[in-house]
């Protein structure tokens, strides 16, 4: 007895899933016949997604610089020129102790005055003095709170003098907030502007398709009927700028990583740019499919809000 309404939830399901199948193939096709339009709409959206996603890429290797001198916190801490070397031993000892020291280099004059010789240009006219002007040194590595283990060992009695450049590490921080505002600003501006490329072009082919519109309408189709072909089209839209965003990112990257790595080299430093990785990019791609998607969304129902037959 429930045949009947078992097969024909099937041939509705099956209904369903064909036009599906055709919106998507049809609208693919709709979008290859007009070469010029199609383009022109991708390669707009392309720019306009691939300001946001650069600027993104940017403020994503500053941040991974900064975290490597982030990880590199050490203070230096030179002791007055009177300090004996058992003094010295005894306030290493001491710090090391300390529960916010993660680690202490100590250098003696002599090590210094070596390394001194043996790195720099001026190692020859130091080592005609009659004494060594180098004094104790510490390079001590905090394990928290740098701020405080700093003024802690400035306030020592055998300190003469604190290295510890932090302020512009604090400088910077504020820059990369200020550039991730700036992003995710840049972002919804040039997002909008993609929704309103999508939806502009999608308007357009409304417009062309305005009768056979109106005819499905007189016949009863319903709006998501209607709809569908021109979200597939914005999708294919969107798909395809996402696509093209990328490979322009992937050439600037390109054309950007060579200068960046020899001026990286001639500071002994291997940084280098890094892209976006599989996952990423494919949540790009799918990223921009869905706001062409939207777009198109947005424009093809209020057409048919506003073209819905009276009953």
């Amino acid at each position: 007895m429930n045949k009947p309404k078992v097969m024909g939830a099937r041939s509705g399901i099956g209904t369903w899933f064909d036009h599906h199948l055709y919106s998507l193939t049809a609208s693919l096709g709709r979008a290859v016949r007009k070469p010029g339009a199609t383009l022109l709409t991708i390669g707009v959206m392309a720019v306009a997604l691939s300001l946001p996603l650069g600027l993104g890429l940017v403020l994503a290797n500053v941040e991974r610089f900064a975290g490597s001198v982030r990880q590199s916190r050490e203070i230096s801490v030179f002791l007055k020129q009177d300090t004996s070397l058992e003094r010295a031993r005894a306030l290493a000892g001491e710090l090391r102790a300390r529960g916010d020291v993660a680690n202490l280099q100590w250098v003696t004059p002599e090590e210094g005055l070596a390394d001194f010789r043996e790195h720099s240009a001026l190692g020859d006219v130091v080592g005609q003095l009659d004494y060594n002007p180098l004094p104790h040194l510490y390079i001590v590595t905090p394990k928290a709170d740098e701020q405080a283990l700093a003024d802690a060992l400035r306030a020592l009695p055998e300190t003469g003098a604190i290295q510890h450049d932090a302020v512009w590490r604090e400088r910077l921080d504020l820059w990369l907030h200020f550039g991730t505002r700036l992003a995710w600003v840049l972002a919804l501006l040039l997002g909008a502007g993609a929704l309103l490329v999508v939806g502009n072009t999608v308007r357009l082919d409304i417009q062309s398709r305005k009768d056979e519109i109106g005819v499905l309408q007189l016949l009863g189709a319903t709006d998501g009927f209607i709809r569908r072909p021109f979200l597939y089209l914005g999708a294919w839209y969107g798909l395809a700028a996402g696509a093209l965003a990328l490979a322009l990112l992937a050439i600037s990257h390109r054309y950007l990583s060579p200068p960046l790595a020899g001026l990286a080299a001639s500071y002994g430093s291997r940084f280098g740019l890094q892209g976006f990785n599989p996952l990423q990019a494919t949540l790009v791609v799918l990223g921009a499919g869905l706001m062409g998607w939207l777009g198109a969304g947005l424009v093809t129902g209020h057409y048919l809000r506003q073209t819905r037959p009276e009953r």
